[in-house]
């Protein structure tokens, strides 16, 4: 898994979705300034949207320290939209089914479920510069506990730019 000092390639192709509106952009269009990408697998299941909660309620938090808040999965940007819709969510979701982010963060795991072992991405969330230089990264998130775990990070990191 990437380590903090590392960049991850910028060039991802990513489709999001934000105050209902869907685009396509790269993660070097997210960067805009540090920036939260909180890994989880798919909308509408009991983990991920328990890891969701806790974004929302650490979202303005993060935003007043001066941080952006993506949330990444591998549903289509259609399912993003209405979940970000259903939920209410002010943050950014992106889409990523070909996990072009979990690999080029080197975070692709093998996973077990109901008998079937399959490779997938690993629930993890990451601290990016603009530049995507690796601030810090949370490498097991802990759906329940997710927005303590954010605050931890960001309370040993150097304060960031305030928002413009």
């Amino acid at each position: 898994m990437i380590a903090p000092g590392e960049k991850i390639a910028t060039d991802i192709s990513l489709q999001v979705v934000r105050d209902g509106v869907a685009r396509e952009t790269t993660l070097a269009g997210l960067l805009r300034r540090r920036t939260v990408v909180s890994v989880y697998m798919k909308n509408n299941t009991p983990s991920c949207d328990r890891q969701n909660e806790a974004l929302a309620a650490v979202a303005a938090e993060l935003a007043r320290a001066g941080y952006d808040l993506v949330g990444l999965s591998r549903d289509t940007v259609g399912a993003q939209t209405r979940y970000a819709a259903k939920r209410r969510i002010a943050y950014t979701l992106a889409s990523d089914p070909e996990d072009r982010f979990s690999k080029a963060a080197g975070a692709m795991m093998e996973k077990s479920m109901y008998g079937r072992t399959f490779v997938g991405p690993a629930r993890a969330a990451y601290m990016l510069e603009p530049d995507g230089t690796v601030l810090a990264v949370a490498p097991k998130v802990d759906t329940a506990e997710h927005a303590a775990q954010l605050r931890a990070l960001v309370a040993g990191l150097p304060a960031a730019r305030p928002a413009e």
